[in-house]
């Protein structure tokens, strides 16, 4: 147990046999499953909380930055199926935060930050460090509360309830120093919510769509990945094509012979969906798509959790609540219709040439660093969760890795954040132990969070970061088009990050062939370790992928 804070230890009853609210914090988060908070503290607040936490055996990993605290503990969420718990410090720790509650809103993921915050005397007098925290925290959170101690448990609870209801996303606690130690009284603890099933109006009217439909088409998202079973069981019954977004890799795998494609709105997925007559989008949520207009006729059926207040479409039936239920309620009208396996391997193989990324030769494109990250893996009978950073590259990683089941992929989608993929790595590495992690990431995204190479060698976190380094930010190249900017405004020296990570406690290798790509992903595979392999990328390919992944 760790040594007493301000003279009480974390869980130590006061003179009446009451806890702290820093220990009754502590409690309801274990009470959640929250097995690891992730942050950068600041004294005060964040001390007693850590202390408290590691009583209730609720481990701490000291990030190097808080947006990327934030990251960890919703890649955590998501791999563990729990609430992630983040925490930092009021004012600029708060402020740093700002891009990972941006991701957990719109990557729809229940994260609680907890921050330290000022008295009602303090605000009276104090101006360092001061701004308006609920503020800035209120475009990306469901709920805030600024706690009193007395009133810790039934915040947590109502927090609780609001990231993890219909739209799942953060929340903020504040919790100062003064009010961390004061003694309260035990709540009960908090417990998460559930959805109910769609009506049977919505089921009927659902039903009576797919039983007129001949040629469905199924677009699964990101709610979805609760419901693979139901979703499999459907799509099988229809013998109908699956395309999953970036969110919903392994909701149906990619050996599955319904798998169709990745789906993002894009022209990649775009001749299957036009010869379907209905499609259903299976917990698909529009923030997952790139802003394009719908470009589809076909009636839709959305199965969602709630119904959103801007959408793409307008459908032509809702079932609103339980993915899994909704889908459930559709099963009695499924039956084979006119799709061919054949006809859908058809489709799979013009969307995989419509996404490739081919290399010059004799060097290494990105496509050939994703299959032979997987290959080897799989031939050393290790199964790696990867994550994904925002790029060029991420077009590659997306589609190529083969994904078995939900959650083998993390990826930042609605916000589509660089600096994502190693933070998140560490966080489901941690999550997840038995699992190592591999993180795919440009350059630009490696550098704006390098420090967390730190983090993983000292967490003994099992990732393997490989960085295409291709000296520059190459989408944002494509994305120029005419305009006449400066050389260096997108490209920048060459960076060894092989001799950064091995100063920051990684395994670190550099590759500029296929062989000595192949010689470090072996030895990164066996060494189980934080490491990092440095890809010297040819990027040629780029512009022709992102072609026929867009249009």
């Amino acid at each position: 147990m760790d040594a007493p804070v301000h003279g009480r230890s974390p869980m130590e009853s006061d003179r009446e046999g009451h806890a702290t609210a820093a220990s009754a914090l502590a409690a309801g988060l274990a009470a959640l499953g929250v097995a690891r908070i992730f942050g950068v503290p600041g004294g005060g607040a964040s001390l007693d909380i850590i202390a408290a936490a590691a009583a209730a055996g609720i481990g701490f990993t000291l990030a190097r930055q808080e947006t990327a605290a934030v990251l960890m503990a919703a890649a955590a969420a998501e791999v563990s199926g729990r609430p992630g718990a983040a925490l930092v410090s009021r004012g600029p720790g708060l402020a740093a935060a700002a891009t990972g509650l941006a991701h957990a809103d719109l990557d729809r993921v229940p994260v609680i930050v907890i921050t330290d915050g000022f008295t009602a005397d303090q605000k009276g007098w104090v101006t360092h460090q001061v701004f308006d925290q609920a503020s800035l925290a209120a475009p990306f959170v469901r709920a805030q509360a600024a706690s009193t101690g007395d009133d810790v448990a039934a915040c947590l609870a109502r927090l609780v309830m609001a990231m993890a209801g219909p739209c799942r996303g953060p929340a903020l606690l504040e919790l100062t120093d003064a009010a961390a130690r004061r003694p309260v009284c035990a709540g009960a603890p908090p417990t998460l919510p559930s959805l109910p099933p769609p009506d049977s109006a919505s089921a009927a009217a659902a039903r009576s769509l797919l039983a007129e439909s001949r040629r469905p088409a199924i677009v699964a998202g990101l709610e979805a990945r609760e419901a693979s079973v139901e979703l499999r069981a459907l799509a099988e019954a229809l013998c109908a094509p699956v395309l999953v977004t970036y969110k919903a890799k392994g909701v149906v795998a990619d050996a599955n012979p319904l798998f169709a494609g990745v789906f993002t709105g894009g022209a990649a997925e775009a001749p299957l969906l036009h010869e379907a007559d209905l499609i259903l989008l299976a917990g698909a949520d529009p923030v997952e798509f790139i802003p394009h207009p719908w470009r589809y006729t076909s009636p839709v059926l959305d199965i969602t959790r709630f119904r959103r207040r801007r959408h793409y479409l307008e459908p032509a039936c809702l079932l609103e609540g339980n993915v899994a239920a909704s889908l459930a309620e559709l099963l009695p009208a499924a039956s084979p219709r006119a799709w061919q396996e054949t006809g859908i391997a058809a489709f799979r193989d013009s969307w995989r040439r419509r996404v490739a990324a081919p290399a010059t030769p004799g060097r290494l494109g990105p496509d050939r660093v994703v299959t032979l990250a997987a290959e080897l893996s799989a031939a050393a009978g290790i199964h790696p969760r990867v994550t994904i950073d925002a790029g060029a590259h991420m077009f590659s990683a997306t589609s190529l890795w083969p994904a078995h089941a939900p959650g083998d992929v993390l990826i930042s989608n609605g916000l589509a954040t660089m600096g994502f993929a190693l933070p998140a790595a560490i966080g489901a590495a941690l999550a997840d132990p038995g699992r190592p992690v591999v993180a795919f990431t440009g350059d630009g995204g490696l550098s704006m969070c390098l420090g967390e190479l730190a983090t993983a060698a000292a967490a003994g976190a099992p990732v393997i970061v490989v960085v295409f380094n291709d000296c520059g930010l190459s989408l944002i190249e494509i994305k120029k088009g005419e305009r006449a900017v400066p050389g260096d405004s997108l490209t920048w020296p060459r960076v060894d990050f092989a001799a950064v990570a091995r100063g920051l406690g990684c395994d670190s290798f550099r590759a500029e062939t296929e062989p000595a790509y192949r010689d470090a992903l072996a030895r990164a595979l066996a060494n189980r370790r934080a490491a990092v392999i440095d890809v010297l990328i040819d990027p040629s390919g780029y512009p022709a992928q992102i072609a026929g992944v867009r249009g």
